[in-house]
């Protein structure tokens, strides 16, 4: 008993399920290492699993088991289309206060923010395995990216910025306003008169 009931569940969540949907779900734990065993299902992190046979989605794998983060800098910018490489090291914002030691342990590069500004752009998005994922929209992305380092990568930010600039769906306002909630406007202003 169980064995479908966590295939429908993996199903409905492009191919993933975790241990807390199981055990919600009223389904025991132990079918998982079950299915395991037979090979129905294969462990993608700790806490979430596969179908055999499904196309892994890193980011969805990721989401599911931390989510209080939120994609965010280099991932959302890949996620958005305006980086052509995938992340060699998925980046997630957590609140302040979370514990993200398990984060940093699983190899995420963990940034932090101020709860008052932590869902400021927040955004569903699709991976390119389809599957939805929370991530910050691109104007929070652009501001994330030029603040919180002593050293801007000018490789990302630059082709960055000159491909919003082109965008026919930027809203600069709205840059600019999460530009100064987050602390970063006069960056993005000198980015902003270069290009526009």
């Amino acid at each position: 008993m169980g064995v479908q009931a966590i295939v429908d569940l993996a199903e409905s969540n492009g191919g993933l399920v975790t241990t807390a949907q199981v055990v919600g779900a009223g389904i025991p734990r132990a079918r998982i290492s079950d299915m395991v065993k037979t090979g129905d299902l294969e462990r993608v992190q700790r806490g979430v699993y596969c179908l055999a046979g499904a196309w892994e989605d890193e980011f969805l794998a990721t989401q599911l088991r931390f989510p209080k983060g939120i994609l965010s800098d280099g991932t959302a910018l890949y996620l958005h289309g305006y980086a052509d490489r995938v992340p060699f090291q998925l980046t997630m914002t957590f609140p302040r206060s979370y514990g993200a030691t398990k984060a940093r342990e699983a190899g995420i590069e963990v940034r932090t923010c101020a709860d008052e500004v932590l869902g400021l752009g927040l955004t569903a998005i699709r991976t390119p395995y389809g599957n939805e994922v929370s991530a910050y929209d691109l104007e929070r992305t652009l501001c994330d990216i030029v603040r919180g380092r002593r050293v801007v990568d000018v490789q990302v930010v630059n082709p960055a910025m000159k491909q919003y600039a082109r965008s026919g769906g930027k809203d600069v306002q709205k840059l600019l306003d999460y530009a100064q909630a987050l602390g970063v406007e006069k960056k993005i202003r000198n980015y902003l008169e270069v290009l526009l």
